[in-house]
């Protein structure tokens, strides 16, 4: 099964990312980025949520309803003139259930880690979370994902190998401290996290042949 970095390497990756980009104005680089690290974020986000019983449930409900995946069959659609205010509302709503009160700090953490300024990260996010939620529909229905469990093994296995870097990221905001939290004390263990030199240009694997 291909991970969601893949999505992010494939023709339709990319179709997201322009279309991301056109939406912010960010650099298709810069955009890509932040997509690289946003995505697989709310990807660990909601399989935390659905490792209570009621969580699975609800984001069951959601993937075998309006998250089917039809998204991400007309992006052309989605990105011309715009992305509607509708799936914007959309990622809102899905953004608020999976990061609550810290999703503030998350735009904050992926901001520093970015060089993207946080108005545009809360952008992106939006944009984001419904195409995330489209690609596990899309997932949960070619699988026939049908429980709790099946949803736990789907989420890992499109959470897939991630760089180490987005492992050190996603680990660092998912509730470090085991209190319950989804995401904690999240600025300063990101920028503690990876202070490699070069930071994200290489993790698309030269996507954009940035140098």
């Amino acid at each position: 099964m291909s991970g969601i970095l893949d999505l992010l390497g494939s023709d339709l990756g990319k179709q997201i990312i322009g279309g991301v980009s056109g939406q912010t104005g960010e650099s298709e680089s810069k955009t890509a980025d932040v997509l690289s690290m946003a995505m697989p974020l709310l990807m660990g986000a909601m399989k935390k949520n659905a490792s209570t019983p009621q969580g699975a449930q609800g984001l069951m409900n959601a993937l075998s309803g309006k998250h089917d995946g039809g998204i991400l069959d007309n992006l052309g659609g989605l990105f011309s003139g715009g992305v509607d205010e509708s799936v914007m509302n959309d990622g809102a709503g899905i953004l608020g259930h999976v990061l609550g009160n810290k999703q503030a700090s998350v735009e904050s953490a992926l901001s520093q880690k970015s060089g993207v300024s946080t108005s545009a990260i809360s952008q992106i996010l939006k944009v984001a979370a419904p195409l995330v939620m489209g690609y596990l529909g899309k997932q949960s229905r070619q699988n026939n994902v049908s429980d709790a469990n099946g949803l736990g093994s789907l989420l890992g296995s499109v959470l897939g190998n991630q760089p180490q870097q987005n492992q050190s990221l996603i680990t660092s905001l998912l509730d470090a401290d085991g209190d319950g939290s989804i995401i904690d004390d999240v600025a300063g263990m990101v920028m503690g996290s990876n202070k490699k030199k070069g930071g994200l240009g290489g993790l698309l694997g030269g996507l954009f042949g940035k140098k």
